[in-house]
């Protein structure tokens, strides 16, 4: 009686078993069917969206302009510096070069003093040029030397002017140029010295260079980086990779002149605030401690 109760008992126990097995079988096949299909589902999307952007980018290389590579400025580690030889070379280049099209409107004479020329050196270049001023005790206007106050002439008295000289096209003012253009001191450089012949099927017109780094692929202002253009006082082999590179320098101090002084005050900043943290630890761990660790002890009056 007792041995035919316990084997039905276990046929039962059996069949539940087999029976609560078959559906959690079942939806763990559907589990991994669905992940399966998610799975699919994602990878064709993302394979799809890697031909767009891909596509994309191609496309708008031509009217972009090619991306620029990457080079190891001096300046660009958490705590470094311009290099101020570098900025006194590029300064040179931007006088005997670039300052014949390109004006320098936010940069006077007396922001060289102290980074790439001594006070004297300063002023003397600022004297090199006339200023319009006035009036006079006549009511008149007259030419000066200039200051150490002045700011950079422009080449030109206005765009009309400008445009004119370069068959149309309107040379930038290069104070800003490095924050302006994507990229940056990457792009500056590149430009410098990315211009080549067109590759087969490209037309540019009569007036325009091809540069494959500028927007568009043509560019109005023709090549004036070659070796030798400039003759370095330091004399520093004047290559046209080292032009390009020394007048790049100059141009992104040109567009942060604060950049030094901002770096020291940040480290400064960071030494005061570490030992302010310092001493707050040590003022909280130990002159605090006997206020932490007291025992406050209740004894009731009999």
């Amino acid at each position: 009686m007792f041995a035919s109760r316990l084997a039905a008992s276990s046929r039962t126990a059996s069949a539940r078993l087999f029976s609560s097995a078959a559906p959690a079988a079942e939806s763990t096949s559907r589990r991994a069917l669905t992940t399966v299909a998610t799975l699919t589902g994602a990878a064709a999307l993302a394979y799809s969206v890697s031909l767009t952007s891909s596509s994309a980018v191609h496309a708008d290389t031509e009217a972009e302009g090619l991306h620029p590579p990457h080079y190891p400025w001096n300046h660009k580690g958490m705590l470094d510096a311009f290099d101020h030889a570098s900025i006194r070379r590029g300064y040179q280049v931007y006088k005997e070069v670039c300052a014949a099209c390109h004006s320098l409107d936010r940069i006077a004479y007396r922001n060289l003093v102290g980074v790439s020329h001594s006070l004297d050196e300063a002023k003397a270049l600022a004297e090199e040029m006339e200023f319009v001023d006035g009036p006079n005790d006549q009511g008149e206007m007259f030419n000066r030397p200039g200051k150490l106050s002045d700011y950079h002439p422009k080449p030109y008295p206005n765009e009309e002017a400008a445009r004119a000289a370069n068959a149309g096209a309107y040379p930038p003012d290069l104070s800003l140029m490095v924050k302006a253009r994507h990229g940056g001191e990457d792009y500056i450089f590149a430009l410098l010295t990315g211009y080549c012949d067109p590759p087969a099927g490209i037309e540019i017109r009569e007036g325009l260079n091809y540069n494959p780094y500028f927007p568009g692929g043509a560019i109005g202002m023709a090549r004036n980086i070659y070796d030798e253009v400039v003759e370095y006082e330091d004399g520093t082999p004047a290559t046209a990779a080292q032009i390009a590179k020394d007048v790049t320098t100059f141009l992104a101090w040109a567009a942060e002149p604060e950049h030094d002084e901002r770096k020291l005050m940040g480290l400064k900043a960071v030494i005061l605030l570490t030992g302010m943290s310092a001493f707050s630890l040590w003022l909280k761990r130990f002159k605090w401690s006997l206020l932490k660790s007291r025992k406050i002890v209740y004894k009731p009056m009999n």
